[in-house]
């Protein structure tokens, strides 16, 4: 699975540069768009570090793509089955958290995505990674509690969350074993 992840790594960054490059942006241009440091994209375009997921949202909403969109023009895949070999996966470097690109096509308007969350781990993602899609989330094994703005949901086996509007969001798994959950997304 290290290659895959690696391999995808490799696409992601090359993705980023054809974005801001199709743009005509310079690295200022796209640190000050973004928030993000100009050697922290100069080191991701040339894959020497893995990006957060944090940043990567950072990103893509100064693309004005969601997460999913800036995966999708990373890594679009032909065909209408996606095989569980090919489906790109990707860690991010700081909580550990592996999400692996179950189903995502461009003239589809709905995609799967399966997390891994660590124990004891948490990400927080800002609400513009939220503004074109729809999404539920399912909880496949483990305990993750959600917290949007001031809400709080604890979600345990078999339970699944439709998301409200766009709203700063936690994905915590605050115990001492693993979760995974999948998550759908439509675009709007």
């Amino acid at each position: 699975m290290d290659h895959i992840i690696d391999d995808f790594s490799q696409r992601l960054a090359r993705r980023l540069q054809l974005e801001r490059d199709g743009r005509g942006w310079s690295l200022a241009d796209l640190a000050e768009r973004s928030g993000v440091s100009k050697a922290t994209i100069s080191k991701i375009e040339r894959a020497e570090v893995s990006p957060t997921a944090v940043v990567l949202v950072k990103l893509a909403s100064a693309f004005e793509l969601t997460l999913a969109g800036l995966m999708l023009r990373a890594e679009a895949q032909p065909e209408r089955v996606s095989r569980a070999g090919e489906q790109p996966v990707w860690r991010d470097p700081d909580t550990g958290y592996l999400r692996r690109q179950v189903f995502l096509r461009p003239d589809h308007p709905v995609e799967l995505v399966s997390v891994e969350m660590p124990a004891r781990r948490s990400v927080t993602l800002p609400a513009s990674s939220y503004i074109h899609i729809r999404q539920l989330l399912w909880v496949q094994s483990g305990r993750l509690t959600i917290i949007e703005g001031a809400e709080r949901h604890e979600l345990g086996p078999g339970d699944c969350l439709g998301f409200g509007p766009p709203i700063e969001t936690t994905f915590a798994n605050e115990t001492d074993a693993p979760c995974t959950y999948v998550v759908a997304l439509a675009r709007s």
